[in-house]
């Protein structure tokens, strides 16, 4: 029989425990944005984005789709949430379509059924967003959604 002293011991238990730390998720926000989410105001460096209300924002997993308001496919790929960064961070990597193999980089604010989303889409080359809004010139979109489902 093994015997185990106590420092191995502590050395084993702090190992196991960082290690279900480690596959545990820091903050629930993946989780609360699962499902679809409907457009309801958008606004497009600095002018009121109309075509944009109505579009549908999914997500699966680490997933994400847009499609229209008559349901064609726009925009998929993965998606990478920072909710610790200040404001909380998101990153669309595309990887369907003519912006495949290139990220949007923004900001979000999820608030009960209501999820608000700053990124760069107009300029993809543009640094991510420090706040919310799409003044005219910046190169950001602003766009409100609500739960869908």
């Amino acid at each position: 029989m093994h015997r185990l002293t106590s420092a191995m011991c502590a050395g084993a238990i702090l190992v196991g425990g960082l290690a279900l730390a480690a596959a545990q998720p820091v903050d629930g926000d993946q989780q609360k944005l699962q499902g679809a989410w409907t457009a309801t105001k958008a606004d497009n460096d600095g002018k009121a984005a109309g075509d944009l209300v109505g579009h549908r924002l999914a997500f699966t997993g680490n997933q994400f789709q847009i499609r229209s308001k008559d349901g064609k496919p726009l925009y998929a790929g993965t998606y990478r949430l920072t909710p610790s960064a200040k404001p909380a961070a998101i990153d669309f990597d595309h990887t369907m379509g003519t912006l495949s193999g290139k990220s949007w980089k923004g900001i979000y604010v999820l608030d009960g059924k209501t999820l608000t989303i700053c990124d760069n889409a107009p300029n993809l080359a543009g640094a991510r967003p420090a706040a919310f809004g799409a003044t005219c010139g910046a190169g950001y979109t602003l766009i409100t959604f609500t739960r869908a489902d």
